[in-house]
């Protein structure tokens, strides 16, 4: 005789299947990013934010316990041997450093986070119509996202970002909305003055010439992104920016007073302390590799914001044009039969690939190119 039997869970009402994909796309229909639900008022963040326990970093789990490891300050009105030597101990040690007395007056720094900060703020329709699913594809020169990840990763992260291209094909000003286009295109030019000082001063400290990289294309690609981290009710569930290294040669960063950015360094995590005036500056994969390993790429991260205020930080980035077919390989100054090449030729359009299929591998970024 056939025994039937009932499971008593089958009577209770089923959890409806998630469907990550659905909720994003419905996210990304808003067009108002993250920053849009904030504004709706919601106390909880949707499920495509929730970051897997084991992955989760906040301001109240630090896990640097030792208070003497902090990210050097470097005033580069010292004498010019002094800073050279600074810039190379922390490129070789941390693969960041902060500069202070730059050529870029205070005041627009403050300025331009100001306007970036406005961006971000403008009246919904306005913003709607920068929106991009994609903010690293080619086409308009500006435009506003809820973060590239957004499709890719296993959960999104809590921020949103404009993105300007400065060169080597510069967006049309008339494009750039006219709240941050003044400051933005002074940036420009200030930022191209600082990063052909950075490239002299960081080539000198690996002993080559300063003018290294001049007439190269590897300082020619400058990238803008203005990142807007708005307060998140639930910050322990989620992330303002997953833990990674930037592609090119170096990065240069524009802070608020907020804090939230993150260092790596010997398996702990460093709180990069904000210090107003100050460019934050970290060395890129491809630097590593034409270093020969003589300096670092800093990973770093963001956590999501807790406080009331947002986040507002601006990050230029340094590098090949993205077309850029030359191969690259560590610097032969820095190679000899002691001291061999740990790295194959490349290209950049190669690392750029690696890049995007990140996702994919848990390898570190160089580390696809070793010899």
């Amino acid at each position: 005789m056939e025994i039937l039997t009932t499971n008593v869970y089958d009577k209770q009402p089923k959890e409806p299947i998630y469907d990550r994909r659905k909720e994003s796309e419905a996210f990304g229909k808003t067009r108002l990013g993250v920053k849009g639900l904030v504004d709706s008022g919601i106390t909880r963040i949707p499920r495509m934010f929730h970051h897997p326990p084991e992955t989760l970093f906040y301001y109240e789990k630090t896990e640097n316990n030792d208070p003497n490891l902090e990210i050097p300050v470097i005033d580069m009105s010292m004498d010019h041997a002094k800073v050279v030597e600074q810039l190379r101990d922390a490129s070789t040690k941390y693969g960041f450093f902060q500069v202070i007395n730059h050529v870029v007056p205070v005041s627009h720094l403050d300025r331009l986070l100001d306007v970036v900060q406005a961006v971000h703020e403008l009246p919904d329709e306005e913003k709607k119509r920068q929106y991009r699913e994609d903010i690293l594809a080619s086409g308009p020169g500006f435009g506003f996202s809820s973060y590239h990840d957004l499709f890719e990763y296993m959960a999104a992260s809590w921020c949103d970002t404009i993105s300007v291209r400065l060169s080597p094909n510069p967006v049309d000003p008339m494009d750039i909305p006219e709240v941050c286009r003044n400051e933005v295109l002074e940036w420009d030019k200030e930022v191209t003055v600082l990063a052909e000082r950075l490239g002299e001063l960081l080539s000198e400290g690996l002993g080559l010439n300063s003018d290294k990289l001049k007439g190269t294309p590897l300082l020619e690609r400058k990238g803008m992104v203005g990142h807007y981290y708005p307060q998140c009710p639930e910050p322990n569930k989620t992330i303002g920016t997953a833990s990674h290294t930037d592609l090119g040669m170096f990065t240069i960063l524009i802070q608020d007073m907020v804090g939230g950015l993150q260092v790596e360094y010997d398996g702990k995590w460093i709180d990069l302390k904000p210090v107003h005036g100050a460019l934050v500056v970290n060395i890129g994969d491809l630097f590593q590799i034409l270093s020969n390993d003589k300096y670092k790429s800093g990973a770093h991260r963001v956590y999501a914001n807790p406080w009331e205020k947002p986040r507002v930080s601006i990050a230029t980035f340094l590098s090949p044009p993205f077309e850029d077919e030359n191969l690259y390989g560590p610097f032969e100054e820095l190679t000899s039969p002691e001291n061999p090449a740990l790295y194959k030729q490349l290209k950049f359009s190669d690392m750029l690939e690696k890049f995007m299929a990140r996702n994919a591998s848990s390898m570190s970024m160089v580390d696809h190119f070793r010899l």
